[in-house]
């Protein structure tokens, strides 16, 4: 339950941050009409559901949205809780709940705030070296080559097709992802965000017609291969090194 409760205030972030207004002040309001929402439906996921959707005031259509983030975001609660000890378990489910804001305001917005990505990898450093207890050295090559090699590619995708491929947010937030989850998920995490990125754009040419110029924004993609390295990174390493 408190997964859910701490989701709603995820969705805040997603709405708020990319529009450059206060997550604190004013409390929560309908985004069409502007009205204070009382606290009664703004209970995670059934509030929605009483509200059948829609405003109490206005009656404009409430996103699904809503309810999916704090259910996903109950859902990751869980899994640190069953996975992981203590404090450690409490750390990965902030580390999750970035990627689910960073992930839903990319999509929307396609971009990676600088709010959230550059604390991101100050605070990963810190928790590398004095939580994780990983060598500053190592933690600093993560993250200088987690960034770099996505600078790398993008600036040769500028030079190659005259256009920006790679943002600079995602060259962030590979730094991020080297710094708190090490070295070793680099190349996990490209690997996976751009094998499942490539079938997300396939099917998008297949099924709707979209133009191989469509911009797709990457941010989910690298979310995901964090969050499946996270859980089943080590394994499936071992399992592949076991193959070959």
């Amino acid at each position: 339950m408190m997964g859910s409760v701490f989701g709603s205030f995820l969705n805040v972030c997603i709405y708020r941050i990319p529009r450059n207004i206060s997550i604190i002040f004013p409390s929560s309001f309908c985004p069409n009409c502007k009205k204070q929402i009382p606290f009664y439906y703004n209970i995670p996921i059934f509030g929605y559901l009483s509200l059948k959707g829609k405003c109490k005031y206005c009656k404009e259509k409430i996103s699904p949205r809503y309810p999916i983030v704090e259910a996903i975001s109950g859902i990751f609660a869980i899994l640190c809780y069953y996975n992981w000890d203590s404090y450690i378990a409490i750390i990965h489910y902030l580390f999750l709940s970035s990627l689910i804001v960073i992930s839903f305001i990319d999509i929307d917005f396609q971009i990676i705030p600088d709010i959230i990505s550059i604390p991101a990898i100050v605070i990963s450093i810190f928790l590398s070296v004095f939580v994780f207890d990983r060598s500053i050295f190592i933690t600093l090559i993560a993250t200088i080559i987690g960034g770099g090699i996505f600078l790398v590619i993008g600036k040769s995708y500028e030079l190659i097709a005259k256009k920006e491929g790679l943002g600079g947010g995602d060259v962030k937030l590979m730094a991020f992802f080297g710094a708190y989850l090490g070295l070793k998920s680099i190349f996990f995490i490209i690997f996976v965000s751009s094998l499942v990125g490539t079938i997300y754009g396939l099917s998008l040419i297949i099924l709707q017609g979209k133009k191989t110029s469509h911009a797709i924004p990457f941010g989910p993609f690298l979310s995901f291969g964090a969050l499946l390295y996270l859980f089943f990174g080590e394994v499936l390493i071992k399992w592949y090194l076991t193959k070959i």
